[in-house]
């Protein structure tokens, strides 16, 4: 079966500062704009296109597989942007970075409060 996802909406009070902070704190090439839409592209063909909402935004959750290198740099770019960020999504566990599955594993509020998750391994990998 070749089933792929191609791309998701993510609903935004304001599309442009979600769309900049998603691609500055992963960083990825700057959104481009497409009708409604500022499109964040990721490295295998899914983007999250980021549409300013007409009523109250719902906070979703993304996560994102990325290698020990990009952690780092994400981790850092969360750090120097004083952004809080917990080792689980309960966010009981602040300032802490998990190993579940022999990875690394962190989440974050992104705008609108939603919940970022980066992960260098996938879940039961």
């Amino acid at each position: 079966m070749s089933i792929d996802l191609n791309h998701t909406i993510v609903h935004a009070t304001d599309r442009d500062v979600t769309a900049a902070f998603l691609t500055g704190l992963l960083g990825l090439p700057e959104a481009r704009t497409y009708g409604p839409f500022r499109v964040v592209e990721l490295a295998n063909g899914v983007s999250l296109d980021v549409m300013t909402a007409r009523g109250p935004v719902t906070p979703q959750h993304y996560a994102f597989l990325v290698s020990d290198a990009e952690f780092d740099a994400i981790h850092a770019r969360i750090v120097a942007r004083g952004l809080p960020w917990w080792a689980d999504p309960f966010r009981r566990e602040p300032g802490r970075v998990n190993h579940d599955d022999g990875g690394r594993g962190l989440y974050w509020p992104a705008p609108d409060d939603h919940n970022l998750e980066i992960i260098t391994v996938p879940y039961g990998g």
